[in-house]
Order: C-alpha cells, then structure tokens, then sequence
C-alpha cells in the first residue's frame, strides 16, 4: 500500500504554524502527541528489553591473554 504523504519536515512547519500562538513547551507538546495519538488510534511499540550479553569468565581470560599477545 503506497501512501501519499506531505513530508514531516513540511507538516512540522505546518503544525509549528498553528501551536506557536500556544507558545508550548516539551510537557505541553509531549501532552498533545499523546492524545493526538489516541484520536488517530496509533499504538506505540515498545522495544524489548533484553539483558546485555555478559561473557563468561573463560571468555575474558581468552580476551586479555590474546590481547597479552598482541602486544599492540
């Protein structure tokens, strides 16, 4: 499906036009997204949250005795 869009930058300056009356802060403007989300019904995905990956202790020994090497 191929959408027809005006380009955020051109719709921002569009939407800046309107709000600069308000005189808006970040709170304000955060406030205003979230209910123009829920008028538009979006659903905003959040990101797994995963746990870094923490070598094993023979990881590392393997890590700085090559690095010993090197030398460099």
């Amino acid at each position: 499906m191929i959408f027809n869009r005006t380009p955020a930058k051109k719709k921002a300056k569009e939407l800046a036009k309107y709000l600069r009356t308000e005189r808006p802060d970040y709170a304000y403007l955060k406030r205003v997204f979230q209910h123009l989300r829920d008028e538009l019904e979006i659903e905003v995905s959040k990101a797994s949250k995963r746990l870094p990956y923490v070598p094993t202790e023979d990881e590392i020994k393997r890590y700085y005795h090559v690095v010993w090497q090197a030398k460099n």
